[in-house]
């Protein structure tokens, strides 16, 4: 990374790199300049305090769960799930979300197989409704990219069948987490006993 350009006193630098004497520039340019230099490192500065307030926030939060489930002597990996936390008053709420982006790797074509040959075994009155559903499940989009929640759905179908079932002991291993996004959301009651967002988005405060 190179060493940013020391700027000599009295010249500014252009948007080409070139430094140019601050007697050429015109004042309205000059106080632009200022404008916009100064409203931005306030805006920088805001910006690491909300990442700090983000870090507090999490680690707290993950503190009292760890408390909470201490008290009852049950113990979670990695402090994971979606948590809803009330002020005592029921004024405030705080939502902890956590979501995790899906991947499937090969062992998904295992699964397809298996239910491939469950659909053929299976009688010719069974329900034409679900296998369609069982087959769009394994449509690809635009993308070229397989909906992980229409695959997922498939384990809600409690079939008896053991090719079944083996597909769906598939499917769960062939799961991988290749990202994880973590969100928290401020709530306030109003007079309605509705609950309304403290916005902490720039555009919407």
């Amino acid at each position: 990374m190179n060493a940013p350009i020391q700027i000599p006193e009295g010249f500014r630098q252009d948007s080409k790199g070139r430094l140019v004497p601050e007697s050429s520039v015109k004042a309205i340019d000059i106080i632009r300049d200022d404008l916009v230099v100064d409203l931005v490192g306030q805006a920088k500065a805001e910006q690491e305090r909300l990442k700090k307030l983000k870090a507090i926030v999490f680690a707290e939060i993950g503190a009292f769960v760890d408390l909470s489930l201490k008290r009852f002597e049950v113990q979670i990996g990695g402090n994971k799930g979606n948590i809803t936390l009330y002020s005592f008053d029921g004024k405030y709420k705080i939502v902890r979300q956590i979501q995790d982006t899906l991947r499937f790797d090969e062992r998904l074509q295992a699964a397809k197989i298996l239910i491939d040959e469950c659909i053929q075994s299976w009688s010719a009155d069974s329900n034409d409704h679900i296998k369609t559903l069982i087959m769009d499940a394994f449509q690809v989009d635009k993308e070229g990219k397989i909906s992980t929640a229409r695959v997922l759905g498939l384990r809600r179908y409690d079939f008896d069948d053991e090719k079944w079932l083996q597909a769906m002991d598939a499917i769960s291993e062939s799961i991988n987490i290749v990202d994880s996004k973590r969100y928290v959301r401020f709530y306030e009651r109003d007079s309605e006993g509705k609950y309304q967002a403290i916005s902490l988005d720039f555009a919407n405060v």
